[in-house]
């Protein structure tokens, strides 16, 4: 049995090694002739010693790291049971039932719009394509992803507290209460994304290939939350005022991120600091997927940069959560 894991192991750190040489070369390789090279020689350095720390790290602590997805794999039953049931439990005994998941965001898109289009005037948006949007298009496609990102994060990180009697059970794999409270948000997502692509659909923009990009971007904000939460259900345990301060970050982060305006008419010489937020990443990849005509594939720099992030988030939150789990029990 030794053996078989000892072989596993060599497997697995053989591909991840020749996965992550092969992406260290296309970054070296890649070439835009478009791009200043002094900010491209910076993005290629930047790229490699995120992959580097992100492979040191990965295979020091390999059996650390691996614990964690094998147990989500194999609770994925109950996973699916218990995030049903905690999708279910918010809007019992309401009248309109899962309908309220849909009214708080819908009802604050349509309070910006109001004000920055109608009072202020806001300006019709620019689209990637170089068209023009519509305010309230553009600003419910950076707010979907946003909403997401803010229910699975708050709702992540007090998972350890909302269900602290399953904690306290011995045979019960802790493990898998942040993703209940994810893929509890994921479902108000799906219904938002269904509201963004009716509104998309009223102007004039129908669904389109590229618009099956949503998958992905969902997918990749599903995964980059989840390694946050990892790391802030496990600190939030020992220090509660940290649910304050993801509250606090959410609620600046949504001016930090360019949910509430377009990134593409900012200075050239900030640009690239605002883009080092990951959620700028997800922000624009709804809007392209869903009025411009682009893949993911394209911006190439973003997409490795977020994923060598997202890597390196959720090898650090696995650390963590694995470090201080057995303590758990005892604070709560």
């Amino acid at each position: 049995m030794k053996m078989d894991s000892g072989r596993h192991k060599t497997i697995v750190l053989g591909i991840v090694w020749a996965a992550a040489i092969l992406l260290a070369l296309v970054v070296l390789l890649h070439n835009n002739p478009l791009e200043d090279p002094e900010t491209a020689r910076l993005k290629k350095i930047c790229g490699c010693l995120l992959l580097s720390v992100g492979l040191m790290l990965f295979t020091i602590f390999y059996d650390k790291m691996t614990t964690l997805p094998v147990e989500l794999w194999q609770s994925r039953r109950l996973i699916w049971r218990l995030a049903v049931n905690d999708f279910k439990k918010r809007y019992a005994g309401s009248y309109l039932g899962t309908i309220w998941a849909l009214v708080p965001p819908v009802i604050q898109v349509l309070m910006y719009w109001f004000v920055f289009d109608k009072i202020f005037g806001a300006a019709r948006q620019a689209a990637m394509g170089g068209g023009d949007v519509p305010y309230v298009l553009f600003l419910t496609a950076g707010f979907v992803p946003w909403f997401f990102f803010s229910d699975a994060l708050s709702g992540g990180t007090a998972s350890l507290l909302e269900y602290n009697y399953l904690v306290k059970k011995v045979v019960f794999k802790i493990s898998v209460l942040p993703i209940i409270k994810i893929i509890a948000a994921f479902f108000v997502h799906i219904f938002f994304t269904a509201v963004l692509l009716f509104i998309a659909c009223l102007y004039g923009y129908y669904p389109t290939v590229y618009t099956l990009q949503l998958l992905y971007y969902s997918a990749c904000e599903f995964i980059f939350v989840l390694g946050l939460c990892y790391a802030t259900c496990s600190i939030v345990v020992f220090f509660r005022d940290l649910q304050q301060v993801v509250s606090i970050i959410l609620q600046v982060g949504v001016w930090a991120t360019p949910v509430l305006w377009n990134i593409n008419t900012m200075d050239d010489s900030i640009k690239p600091f605002l883009k080092l937020n990951p959620m700028a990443y997800i922000v624009e990849g709804f809007r392209m997927s869903v009025y411009g005509e682009g893949w993911f594939f394209e911006h190439f720099y973003s997409s490795a940069y977020f994923w060598i992030v997202t890597a390196l988030i959720f090898v650090l939150s696995s650390l963590i959560f694995k470090r201080l789990k057995p303590m758990f029990a005892d604070v709560l």
